[in-house]
């Protein structure tokens, strides 16, 4: 049975602000904090472990991040941003449908440009969904849930389509998938076949494939929605599953 341990999501702050001699300091104490966090969880890292691979002190825990906990909302929060900043990529009345799937995954895919740290902080991502502290449940209704339902929207929008309906949110979830898959799969796509993540321009040809993927997808959707079922259909779904 996995042990739920609960961190206090308002994070401590008592005014001190981090010294400029000590950006680095506080930048190694954070990166290695990522990936000792995704290694072990929250519960088995130690402050002495935290500090230790940072090569500085647990004092330096409590004077930039308050404590452990704070520690770990900010290694959490590393590759979050605001979802409206997000949003605004690809939210917009006056784009075509290209250009917002466009702008959907470019910022899905920015934290990627960052290379080692991008990955552990989805191992990081991936340990909180197993042994979860509440910060998981925050970022899906904070940050997830308004992004999926302005994607909603927008397919909604250019395919003529409720934007509420299952239809639209299936869509939205199948779109996100091809980049989630590209994040979550980082190290067999890197076994498999290293030179489809090895430079910008590899992730940048992976942007566009995705938008044609996610295009027609939409262009499948569309063509369901102005054909009416068939007969033989309408009956299958009033009789249920065999």
């Amino acid at each position: 049975m996995i042990e739920k341990t609960s961190i206090p999501i308002a994070p401590a702050d008592d005014g001190r602000k981090p010294r400029s001699d000590g950006e680095q300091s506080r930048e190694r104490l954070l990166h290695s904090a990522i990936r000792l966090f995704a290694e072990h969880g929250y519960a088995k890292t130690s402050t002495r472990e935290l500090a230790l691979a940072a090569g500085t002190n647990a004092a330096a825990i409590s004077y930039y991040f308050g404590d452990k906990a704070g520690l770990y909302r900010a290694a959490f929060a590393q590759q979050s941003s605001n979802p409206q900043d997000n949003i605004a990529l690809f939210d917009q009345p006056h784009f075509t449908l290209r250009q917002s799937l466009e702008g959907f995954y470019a910022q899905l895919l920015a934290p990627m440009q960052q290379g080692d740290i991008a990955r552990d902080c989805m191992r990081l991502w991936c340990r909180e969904m197993l042994e979860p502290t509440g910060l998981w449940a925050r970022e899906i209704d904070q940050n997830i849930r308004p992004e999926h339902e302005a994607l909603t929207g927008v397919l909604a929008r250019h395919l003529g389509a409720p934007d509420d309906s299952d239809d639209m949110h299936r869509l939205a979830f199948s779109i996100a998938s091809l980049a989630l898959q590209h994040m979550v799969g980082t190290e067999v796509l890197q076994t498999l076949r290293p030179q489809l993540l090895a430079t910008p321009q590899a992730i940048d040809t992976w942007l566009a494939r995705m938008t044609d993927y996610a295009l027609a997808m939409a262009d499948l959707e569309r063509q369901r929605l102005a054909s009416p079922p068939s007969n033989h259909t309408v009956q299958r779904q009033a009789e249920g599953p065999a």
